[in-house]
Order: C-alpha cells, then sequence, then structure tokens
C-alpha cells in the first residue's frame, strides 16, 4: 500500500491538510484502503499550526513514503537544516514529492528545483524567483509537474494537486468520484489560472448582485443593459447608475470580462473551436472575441491556446522524463470541457474567490 507523508513544520497552513483527505476519501471509495497516510515532521510529536492547532506527528523516515507532500506556511520561514538533509534523501527514495504554497521554499532551499518549473502562491512568488533565480516560477499555475517535482500555490489548489495525485495512480474515475464525495465542483487542471477577474466585481447592492447572478448563468444570450435591468425589475437609467456606483464599471464592460473569462477556459481546454467557442459565449464572431481578448488578456485566443499546448506537452514530457518513472494514467492534461460546464465552472471560481 503507498505511503503517504504529509510533512508539516511549526506555522503550518491548516488549509493544507485537506490534501489529506482526497487520499482518505479515495480510501473510502474502494472495498480496501489504497494509501496509509501518515502526519511527519523533522522529529516527531506535537506541531502547533499558524492558528494554535496541535497535530501529533511522527519523526519523517526518508526511505519509507512513495509520495511526500510538503505542507506550507504562513509565512516563508528559515528551512530546517535537519529536514532540508531529510527531504534530499527523502527524493532518493520517493517516487514522487509534491508542495503546497510557502513549501515550495523548502524544497528551493534543499536543491531540488534548480533549473526546473515550479509555483507557489501568488504573493510569493516574486520572493521565489528572487531568491533561487535558476527556477523557472510559473506564478500564475494551480500547480505544475516537472517529473517528480509538483508544486502548488498551496490553500485550496492543493485538494487539485491530491487529486492529481489520485488520478495519476488509480484514473480519472475515481478521482472524479473522490472530487464529488469531497464536494468540489471540478478538480481544476493545473494550468488554470491562480486569478479570475471574476473575484473582482463586488457588488455592495442585493439587486445587483443578482444581476451579475443572471449574466454569468445567461452569457449566451443577449445581455444589454434593458435585459440586465429587466432582470431586477429596475428601470435601465436607475440599474446603469447603480451597477457603475456598485461595481466601479459599466454593465458592458463587465458582460465582456464575464464571457471573456469563460471563452478563455474553453479556449485552454481545446475541445471546441474558436468560432463555437465565440459564438456560445455571446461574442456572435471571432474576431469581435478576439479585440476583447487583446484588451483584458493581451493575446489572442489562437496564442492561448497555442501556450496552453505547449505547457501540456511540457508536463507530459516531465511525466515520462527525468528522476522517477511513469505511473498510472494521469496524462498532463484536462479533461474535454463543455460550454454549459465552463458557465457552472466560472461561476463557482468567482464565488468561492469572492
Amino acid at each position: 500500500m503507498p505511503r503517504i507523508g504529509l510533512v508539516v513544520c511549526p506555522g503550518f497552513h491548516l488549509l493544507d491538510l485537506a490534501a489529506a483527505s482526497v487520499f482518505e476519501t479515495a480510501n473510502a471509495c474502494r472495498p480496501a484502503p489504497l494509501y496509509q497516510i501518515d502526519m511527519v515532521s523533522e522529529r516527531g510529536g506535537p506541531v502547533t499550526s499558524s492558528v494554535g492547532t496541535v497535530v501529533q506527528t511522527i519523526a519523517l523516515d526518508p526511505c519509507a513514503y512513495d509520495t511526500l507532500m510538503v505542507a506550507g506556511t504562513t509565512a516563508i520561514q528559515p528551512s530546517s537544516p535537519g529536514l532540508l538533509r531529510l527531504i534530499e534523501r527523502a527524493m532518493e527514495h520517493a517516487r514522487r514529492i509534491a508542495t503546497m504554497g510557502a513549501g515550495t521554499f523548502i524544497l528551493a532551499d534543499a536543491g531540488l528545483l534548480h533549473r526546473r518549473r515550479a509555483t507557489t502562491h501568488w504573493h510569493l512568488a516574486d520572493e521565489l524567483q528572487r531568491r533561487f533565480p535558476s527556477i523557472h516560477v510559473e506564478e500564475d499555475r494551480l500547480f505544475v509537474r516537472d517529473g517528480a517535482v509538483w508544486t502548488s500555490a498551496g490553500m485550496t489548489a492543493g485538494v487539485d494537486l491530491a487529486l492529481a495525485l489520485v488520478e495519476e495512480d488509480l484514473g480519472s474515475d475515481l478521482s472524479r468520484k473522490v472530487a464529488k464525495s469531497l464536494l468540489v465542483h471540478r478538480r481544476r487542471a493545473g494550468e488554470h489560472s491562480q486569478f479570475s477577474k471574476l473575484s473582482e466585481l463586488e457588488s455592495r447592492s442585493d439587486r445587483i448582485g443578482a444581476a451579475l447572478t443572471y449574466a454569468r448563468d445567461h452569457l449566451h444570450e443577449e445581455l444589454s443593459v434593458q435585459t440586465l435591468a429587466r432582470a431586477v425589475h429596475m428601470s435601465p437609467r436607475h440599474f446603469s447608475r447603480e451597477f457603475r456606483e456598485s461595481t466601479g464599471q459599466s454593465p458592458a464592460r463587465t458582460v465582456e470580462q464575464l464571457r471573456a473569462e469563460t471563452a478563455r477556459l474553453l479556449v485552454e481546454d481545446g475541445t471546441l473551436t474558436i468560432e463555437r467557442i465565440a459564438h456560445e459565449t455571446g461574442f456572435a464572431d471571432p474576431e469581435r472575441m478576439r479585440r476583447a481578448f487583446l484588451r483584458i488578456f493581451g493575446q489572442p485566443p489562437q496564442t492561448l491556446r497555442l501556450a496552453t499546448q505547449a505547457r501540456r506537452s511540457a508536463d507530459a514530457e516531465s511525466a515520462t522524463g527525468g528522476y522517477g518513472h511513469r505511473h498510472g494514467h494521469w496524462d498532463g492534461g484536462i479533461r474535454p470541457m463543455t460550454v454549459q460546464f465552463a458557465y457552472r465552472s466560472i461561476r463557482h471560481q468567482a464565488r468561492n474567490q469572492a
């Protein structure tokens, strides 16, 4: 039975422990347990989180684990030389090693990220690049795989990372079942952005909030000021004024951003043609969508699609090359996405990140 070691240090972020729940739930999905999950630390014993919660740990045995996951802390801390030595040794024996958030700095201190692709929480990305210039920091990725090393943004992205590890081991069907059991709407792929302009759209008005919800649910339809105002029982003039006061921008600008972010998910997914995406997200034609992408993302849809394909190719190469060996079913990509699924996914991200 594969052993999962979750490494915690004093001041660790409690949310990173959610990754253990992914493996626990995978165990519950089969008649016999699939994983053994250990909470480990440098010396064992009680370790206190950033909020004061204490967890009991066992001492890290660098030869004992198939997978080692290093939890992050709320602030970057000096790495213990003893822990670094243990992690270096663990790299020689483990099939893979993963980090969450600030845990990436521990692997970097151990020299395990030299000339590798890696990510961390967006708030720490610049510091990671400054301290370790040999690392290719991909600051806007939820998680990155480079050979046997996986790094993530931490926070809720730790769950996405753990689901990807389960998918690599046991296939996408079980990974989806685990996600469903955890009430995770969808296991987001690593290339998904840590940011969303939707999360910046806040409203002090319940009726304007309802209009935003209506727009997210009807992106493929005509969304004029008159339509949105009618949906929340306001006059167009009063709606426009209150909308701008509440969100800081016009209804037309907001609708364009909502459409562009949904379209971007579909473009990066690669399943639908650019023409079909433009039609289904309400842009009506590819040229109108292209102009919106240039304004909002600084790149046209085709460039973003090619960049996503290149990242997937790099992930696929990492999965079969370098340290370790390919194992299981993970293909480094993301599952096909329908238009309606993208609507729900982008709305879910906005609500959770707001």
